[in-house]
């Protein structure tokens, strides 16, 4: 994953305000989503209130220009990791819907996904549950780990040992998630997928040295069972190998010598960082 040089560029305060701006868009179209997601409700559907949501605030969304893509989100079901396309499968209770959105302000792109419990967590397993909290918990992690000073590979460290913890207190007993490492999170900016690749397992002190005004968006896909996926037929949807199931979450994350701001949560993720010790930057 550090194969080659990458580069991680940096961001001028206006173009960090203008991202902020695309990331509160897609924060307001994934709270519409998780909303619309209930039993009955089709994946296009939640495709369609992204898109409504998304364009309502004078944004576009991103992944209609990915080419070959043509949907506002990635809605990934049960054993489904990523790029799940949106269509007529009907959302049941006790599904696991792993929902990925990005939009665009002013050129510059906003990216995040969130993982649900259809019908709740009262009609989840728990071991639905405890993967995709810590799927979460080990997100927050590696934000916290994304410092100026530091290196992109420590994001991974983080991520990693944030699951292992996970793993131990999971419930019904401890759980060896799976990391999958065919996918990881990127750069971010006028381009919704740049240089570099932020993996989610270790490289302590490798990757690119973290400036002032980087941004970059860690996406931990994390499993029940073995980490190995395949694609299907569609040439998109990225399923599990074992048909066990899987989480995925993700925030955009700027970077400065002032502080840390989580583009795509609506409090900056002010209170994620102030519980790990980060200073938080207001962007708004």
């Amino acid at each position: 994953m550090f194969g080659r040089r990458e580069r991680l560029e940096t961001k001028a305060p206006h173009e960090l305000r203008t991202m902020r701006r695309a990331g509160l868009v897609v924060a307001r179209a994934l709270e519409a989503v998780s909303t619309a997601a209930q039993p009955g409700v089709t994946t296009l559907h939640l495709d369609e209130v992204a898109r409504e949501t998304i364009l309502a605030a004078g944004a576009r969304p991103s992944f209609p220009e990915v080419p070959g893509y043509r949907h506002t989100l990635c809605v990934s079901v049960n054993e489904a990791v990523v790029h799940g396309i949106p269509g007529g499968a009907v959302l049941r209770a006790g599904d696991l819907v792993s929902v990925d959105c990005g939009a665009i302000v002013d050129g510059w792109h906003g990216d995040a996904a969130v993982t649900l419990h259809v019908g709740g967590e009262a009609a989840a397993d728990p071991s639905d549950v405890g993967l995709s909290r810590a799927t979460r918990d080990a997100l927050w992690d590696g934000i916290a780990a994304f410092r100026v000073g530091g290196y992109v590979g420590d994001i991974g460290t983080a991520v990693e040992r944030s699951l292992r913890r996970s793993g131990l207190a999971a419930p019904g007993g401890p759980t060896d998630y799976g990391i999958v490492t065919e996918y990881e999170g990127h750069g971010i900016g006028r381009a919704m997928h740049m240089e570099p690749g932020v993996p989610n397992v270790g490289g302590t002190g490798r990757g690119p040295r973290v400036r002032s005004g980087a941004v970059v968006a860690i996406e931990p896909m994390v499993t029940l069972g073995s980490p190995h996926t395949h694609e299907l037929a569609d040439e998109w949807t990225v399923v599990t190998d074992d048909g066990m199931r899987a989480a995925h979450w993700e925030h955009s994350v700027a970077v400065t010598d002032s502080g840390t701001c989580v583009l795509t949560a609506f409090d900056g993720g002010a209170a994620q960082l102030a519980a790990r010790n980060v200073r938080h930057l207001d962007l708004d």
